[in-house]
């Protein structure tokens, strides 16, 4: 069974989330919500300036991106709580915004239905950093 995810913000690090996620068995990617219309979000990842020209087949719908054969839900919504993670049944969101970094906006995907969030920008307030290598073995 694997990881159910979803990303919010599709920007360096929400691509670079993605690509080393899309060819896991273990993890599949269900949705990525960004402001930015699907056909350039399907661009931006197989022309991608920081981390080079994606190898594998990118497609896109007005709805969706379709890599490799695998189709991804793409949504343009600004508030998180309105995102559909419940109906999709997301266990991890990847918030790479920036903009969702303290717990109260944080939660809002929690409000939305997703299990955990993982924030990848520093955390404002009292919220645990792990670092790989350094102290991951804190996370429970």
């Amino acid at each position: 069974m694997s990881i159910v995810i979803a990303i919010n913000g599709f920007g360096r690090i929400g691509r670079l989330v993605f690509r080393n996620a899309i060819g896991r068995n273990d993890i599949t990617i269900a949705a990525i919500n960004d402001l930015v219309p699907a056909d350039n979000l399907a661009y931006l990842l197989k022309y991608d300036s920081i981390h080079g020209m994606f190898a594998g087949d990118v497609s896109h719908t007005e709805k969706s991106l379709i890599v490799n054969g695998k189709e991804v839900q793409v949504f343009s919504e600004r508030f998180p709580e309105k995102l559909p993670w419940k109906e999709l049944k997301i266990d991890y969101v990847i918030e790479s915004t920036g903009l969702f970094t303290s717990f109260e906006t944080a939660s809002k995907h929690l409000e939305a239905g997703a299990n955990r969030v993982i924030i990848t920008a520093p955390a404002k307030g009292d919220i645990p950093t792990f670092v790989m290598g350094v102290n991951e073995e804190r996370y429970n």
